[in-house]
């Protein structure tokens, strides 16, 4: 079996040979203005790692120095640096891998003896802290419980178009067997190659569509959990009125109120009409134009519902090669299985050129006329190539003493313009603190936004920070960023997270956002189904 990188994204086999890094670093550096001769990652052989404090019971439970590794980190830029360095300070004592409900229990059963907590993990490609076995109580053992062995599509309802799946599906394992049957859950984040069912359960990621059905909250059906006190499922339903949902409570809850095992989720036939075009809009002072902005409100208020929908600020459009930094850039796509989305398209195409955009290029594919292009290669593609290869290339970017890290909101239109500039201050401002690197000109670190999901009365803008590092300094830089644009966020009455999750990393901010008795609700509901605070504790809440 392939085993994963035990610092970074992706398998081992995938890592790059650091001859490749430094080829590539020779076109980064001068591309960014800055950055240093490529360092090499401390090996695995040469990581200190404390001893486990458990002694494992064998079966599916593992102390193998590996396993503990890569379950001691996520994949935001902080965890990745650190993997770099080969710092490990809080890793897992045990890794479990269940191949049903019962280990599932086992494992529960087991934690509780030992008075050890228990961190459900998925792919491991958390970026907000959420699998860190970073507690308040740091001398308290922990078992990382990884699902992926439980990884089946065990039913598929054809008549209703749902799929009872196990929660440990990666993405790729999930669409190939949903394939058999002619179905997609059609649900792909950036981490879709990694990232499992149940992980984009509890943490409400966001997935392929930039409107309509976006949250993996709307392609649930029910839910099924492993609690400390016994079994959580909702009851299989199109919608219900009845009270507040049990498997809402489940979406979202970061793994504090069970082990999500299985879950039944809405499907769909594989789209076989698709249209993709890229529009062109002056950047603007604020890399954002009134026009552009404009253009996207009014798509998402029309109703259209593309299935892509993303403005992409002309920075980053260069940064990605998705265009040459003269223009913003808005992807607009469409699909559907069995109907023809042209006139879908037509529709937003005259909105966008109402607004003085300028139709850059548009492709389209039919079941009986395939990948037909007017125009070439669009910036939609080049673009969409970037967007899948950046987490590999962060990797690279880290080697090379390169801050490169993302984080997104959301907010409502009649606060946007203030919300994104006021954001983006905030975020320049504080890497010039932490770098001295100069605001303007070659150097400059690059704050970057593009909007990923946009509703009728608001967007997710997502930002991107490429900045020098100190080298040995580099978390502490990052968390001062990231402390300025979160705070940023909240005051401008944004979200902490619109899809990352809040994990340890966001919880400062979480706590600002969320209502006081909220908050003591959820210890309530904990309390009731994990008295013993075993499960990922210190998310969310105390």
């Amino acid at each position: 079996m392939r085993r994963l990188k035990h610092w970074g994204w992706g398998y081992e086999d995938q890592q790059q040979p650091h001859e490749e890094v430094v080829a590539a670093s020779e076109g980064i550096i001068p591309m960014l203005g800055f950055g240093e001769a490529p360092e090499r990652p401390v090996g695995l052989d040469r990581v200190e790692l404390r001893k486990p404090r458990l002694d494992s019971p064998g079966g599916m439970f593992t102390d193998d120095r590996h396993q503990r590794t890569v379950h001691s980190l996520g994949k935001a830029y902080r965890d990745i640096v650190r993997g770099f360095y080969g710092e490990f300070d809080s890793p897992p004592d045990l890794v479990a891998f269940p191949e049903e409900e019962a280990g599932v229990e086992e494992v529960l059963s087991r934690a509780a003896d030992w008075g050890a907590a228990v961190i459900p993990f998925g792919g491991g490609t958390s970026v907000c802290g959420g699998v860190e076995p970073r507690l308040a109580d740091p001398e308290r053992p922990v078992v990382s419980l990884d699902m992926t062995r439980m990884n089946r599509l065990i039913e598929v309802d054809e008549f209703s178009l749902a799929a009872r799946i196990q929660a440990g599906a990666r993405g790729p394992e999930l669409e190939d067997q949903l394939k058999a049957h002619g179905l997609t859950l059609r649900h792909f984040p950036q981490s879709f190659e990694y990232a499992t069912l149940g992980g984009w359960i509890v943490t409400r990621a966001g997935g392929h569509f930039a409107t309509g059905e976006t949250h993996v909250d709307d392609l649930t059906e029910s839910v099924r959990a492993i609690t400390p006190a016994g079994e959580w499922e909702s009851r299989r339903l199109p919608g219900s009125g009845a009270g507040p949902s049990p498997d809402r409570m489940l979406l979202g809850s970061e793994g504090i109120l069970g082990v999500v095992t299985e879950a039944w989720m809405k499907v769909r036939p594989r789209p076989d009409y698709k249209a993709t075009a890229t529009v062109e809009f002056p950047p603007g002072d604020e890399a954002f134009s009134a026009a552009a902005r404009g253009a996207v409100r009014l798509i998402a208020q029309s109703r259209l519902m593309p299935s892509n929908l993303r403005l992409i600020d002309a920075l980053e459009a260069r940064t990605t090669m998705a265009g040459d930094g003269s223009a913003t850039l808005l992807i607009i796509g469409f699909e559907s299985a069995g109907q023809p989305v042209g006139e879908r398209m037509d529709q937003a195409l005259a909105i966008a050129e109402g607004e003085g955009g300028r139709v850059a290029s548009r492709s389209s594919s039919t079941p009986g006329d395939r990948d037909r292009s007017d125009d070439g290669e669009a910036g939609a593609d080049r673009w969409r190539s970037a967007f899948l290869m950046a987490p590999y290339m962060r990797d690279t970017f880290v080697a090379c003493g390169v801050i490169a890290e993302t984080f997104e909101t959301a907010v409502t239109w009649d606060r946007f313009e203030g919300f994104h500039q006021s954001v983006i201050e905030s975020t320049r401002t504080a890497v010039a603190e932490v770098t001295g690197a100069p605001a303007e000109g070659e150097g400059a670190p690059r704050v970057s936004c593009r909007l990923t999901h946009v509703y009728p009365d608001g967007a997710a803008p997502y930002f991107t920070v490429l900045a020098p590092a100190r080298r040995g300094s580099e978390v502490a830089q990052w968390d001062e960023v990231k402390a300025a644009a979160s705070q940023a966020i909240i005051d401008g009455g944004g979200t902490i997270t619109h899809h990352h999750a809040v994990g340890r990393d966001h919880r400062p901010f979480y706590d600002q956002q969320r209502p006081d008795q909220f908050a003591a609700a959820l210890r309530a509901a904990k309390s009731a189904v994990d008295p013993e605070n075993m499960l990922n504790p210190g998310v969310l809440i105390d």
